[in-house]
């Protein structure tokens, strides 16, 4: 289902569309955290794929929990301390 055309592109045909949100998992270490993206649907064989915008987010986060940065990693995801259960 898609919400709405985002761009044509009258040279190849192909037009892209703004799909559904998602949510992307990133682990680093002991911590996971939830991060909202906006999925993007082409009419070419790449599709789905990610904005910019939203990949350099996943990085951000991926990078602040590696250094422990929780205020900046929890201002753009849902984060989670993973913890072992006893057997």
């Amino acid at each position: 289902m898609t919400k709405s055309v985002r761009e044509d592109n009258g040279e190849t045909g192909a037009s892209r569309y703004e799909g559904e949100g998602a949510v992307k998992l990133v682990r680093q270490g002991d911590y996971l955290a939830e991060v909202d993206v906006e999925m993007i649907y082409t009419d070419d064989g790449w599709s789905p794929d990610l904005s910019v915008s939203d990949a350099e987010k996943l990085d951000t986060v991926r990078v602040a929990l590696r250094r422990g940065d929780f205020k900046v990693a929890s201002a753009l995801a849902r984060i989670f301390e993973l913890v072992p259960l006893a057997a």
